[in-house]
């Protein structure tokens, strides 16, 4: 071993070191951590940021955010459209910069998306103590703000010594790289240690290669896989997230079409098969399609690829009602192919499908189920022809949005979102063309993810259109990360909806008897409701003021212009429409279980939870 070092601070270190990581799947080499988003304070600016001035930004490229938050969900969008394979890093500073992470850093890890957070903490020597945004604990004395991301993330260190930084930064990068184990990743960097110098090993800075596995089943869970498959006279494929992670879509497409299987997909799946390849089924759950949710209720087999079965996707286990109903679940990780009492098929999902595609070999689905599951979906494609249908001088409902943005599209645009009644919209309607156009966040579902992950996005696929769709709520939780469009000149686009409150939520809560409570955007009444008149608030022209070009419109005809407009442009621009709220998107076809109050002196309640009860009275246990 070498005994040549080379005398750096910790953070100088650190920031070497990341410029030489790169991870390598099917012999294509990415960075690891390609760029660092970064806010600064006390905690992190003489530390990280010297560092980071230093390397330059041919080393260590660097993004500058407006909001902690928006900066990890920034680095998601952009993990996610490369397939996990490339990263990037979040510094802040201590207190608030820190805290700010934790929402960030649950929804990478829920999604099992890499994301590499380096908050300042306190001084590991105690020489300043308390320190200013310090908080103080009487009887835990090592305990700081930056514990609270302990339980969102899936490898946690804080650097109280320089040298302490080789064995926690080759941890972080064997977890962020592990398409078993990755997530979020939390090295706290006490603010002396930062700046603390020591003589570290060349070979610290060495390029290193992870290798991202694509582990094959084991041959016997294959051959039982295969078998229930061969004795299943009504299987169907519930294709998630893990498909896309694993570039699998095309072992996808070789099986269905050999097998004659129906594909139905979760939110982060969709897209696993075209729109209009013949077994694509659509969403499946609470806010799936009727084809989907009924085929789903009589599958004798369920073969879940790459999902992770969320109330959602299962209609908070309703959905599958077939007596004897028996699931095998192809995951990469042994914690998700065991849900719901399956046959684990512990592998890739691309190994794994065309494993089981090859020991298939001649087996096809009786033509009866074919024809059946293929005319439920031709009679849904004419659901979505009418919830998109409108006059060209009508104001358009939400629906009719997505449908003069479907008239819009290109195969490859990506479309996102995350949080409202939107996504419910979407799945239920949307045609994805492409294996990366439909980008929903729907594992954590958090409002304001949608504008920073469209930045992501465009920084992982440059002259691809990205569209961030969001309603008023959204918009209003997080719209900061626009200046950083702007100034980075990303030609993200935003289409904007008013619909004057959490419609969403509003929805809901009629349901389970809330009435609606809280959640319009109006004045306080003179009973004290929030009952009045809409707010007067202007968000086309608050977008304006961030530097975003805004195109109004009011009509069918002037959306479509406008977001044709918009995908021309080179430069941010949100299409601003305000909506009809008259209903057009289909009903709920599976339940979601939100419990409602058992006691309640008000009609709206109590007829809520006898509805209630009757749909309890259908959730099966799946042993």
């Amino acid at each position: 071993m070498s005994t040549t070092t080379r005398r750096l601070t910790t953070a100088q270190a650190l920031v070497r070191f990341l410029s030489a990581q790169y991870s390598e799947r099917d012999g294509v080499r990415h960075r690891l951590i390609a760029g660092t988003w970064g806010i600064f304070g006390h905690g992190n600016v003489a530390g990280i940021g010297q560092a980071l001035l230093e390397a330059g930004e041919d080393t260590m490229p660097f993004h500058q955010g407006r909001n902690e938050q928006s900066m990890v969900h920034a680095a998601v969008g952009y993990a996610r459209q490369l397939n996990r394979l490339s990263a990037q890093a979040v510094t802040t500073s201590i207190g608030p910069g820190a805290t700010n992470l934790v929402t960030g850093a649950a929804l990478a890890t829920i999604n099992r998306l890499p994301v590499l957070l380096l908050p300042g903490d306190y001084f590991a020597t105690r020489s300043a103590d308390p320190l200013l945004q310090q908080l103080e604990h009487p009887v835990e004395a090592d305990v700081s703000v930056n514990d609270t991301l302990r339980p969102v993330s899936r490898y946690f260190d804080r650097i109280t010594r320089p040298e302490m930084l080789i064995p926690a930064a080759l941890n972080a990068m064997r977890v962020l790289a592990d398409p078993a184990d990755t997530g979020a990743v939390t090295l706290a960097l006490p603010q002396d240690v930062q700046a603390e110098a020591y003589d570290w090993p060349e070979e610290f800075f060495a390029e290193r290669v992870w290798r991202v596995r694509r582990p094959a089943p084991d041959p016997l869970e294959l051959a039982e896989a295969v078998r229930a498959i061969r004795a299943a006279e009504r299987p169907l494929i519930v294709a998630g997230g893990g498909v896309h992670h694993s570039e699998a879509e095309a072992a996808l497409k070789a099986l269905a079409d050999a097998t004659g299987i129906p594909v139905a997909s979760t939110q982060a799946g969709k897209g696993s098969l075209r729109h209009d390849h013949p077994a694509d089924l659509g969403g499946i759950g609470h806010t799936g399609t009727a084809v989907s949710d009924d085929i789903a209720r009589t599958a004798d087999l369920v073969i879940g690829v790459g999902t992770r079965y969320t109330d959602f996707t299962t209609a908070s286990n309703t959905l599958f009602q077939q007596p004897g109903v028996r699931f095998v679940n192809l995951n990469i990780t042994a914690f998700d192919a065991h849900k719901l009492a399956a046959r684990p098929l512990v592998a890739d999902a691309r190994t794994g499908l065309e494993a089981l595609t090859e020991g298939l070999s001649g087996h096809r689905v009786d033509a009866a189920y074919e024809a059946e599951y293929r005319a439920g979906k031709a009679r849904w494609e004419e659901v979505v022809e009418a919830a998109y249908r409108a006059e060209d001088s009508a104001v358009p409902t939400q629906t009719q949005v997505l449908g003069a943005l479907d008239a819009v599209v290109g195969d490859d645009d990506v479309v996102i979102n995350a949080a409202g009644s939107l996504p419910g919209d979407l799945h239920k309607l949307w045609r994805a063309r492409g294996p990366r156009q439909y980008h929903l966040e729907y594992g954590y579902s958090c409002m304001g993810y949608e504008i920073p992950a469209g930045i992501g996005v465009q920084q992982a696929a440059p002259g691809t259109p990205v569209w961030s769709l969001v309603g008023d709520g959204t918009y209003l939780m997080m719209p900061t990360e626009i200046v950083t469009a702007v100034q980075e000149g990303l030609p993200v686009n935003l289409v904007l909806i008013q619909n004057h409150g959490y419609a969403s939520i509003g929805g809901l809560s009629e349901e389970v008897g809330g009435e609606r409570f809280g959640t319009a955007y109006r004045y306080r009444a003179a009973d004290g409701t929030f009952s009045g008149a809409p707010l007067p608030v202007d968000l086309a022209a608050n977008a304006a003021s961030l530097g975003m070009d805004v195109i109004r419109a009011k009509t069918v005809r002037e959306l479509r212009d406008a977001l044709t407009a918009a995908r021309a442009s080179e430069r941010p621009t949100c299409v601003y429409v305000e909506t009809d709220p008259t209903p057009t998107a289909p009903p709920a076809e599976a339940w979601w279980d939100v419990p409602v109050a058992e006691v309640a002196s008000r009609d709206a309640a109590s007829s809520a939870r006898e509805r209630y009860d009757g749909h309890v009275a259908d959730r099966c246990r799946h042993l």
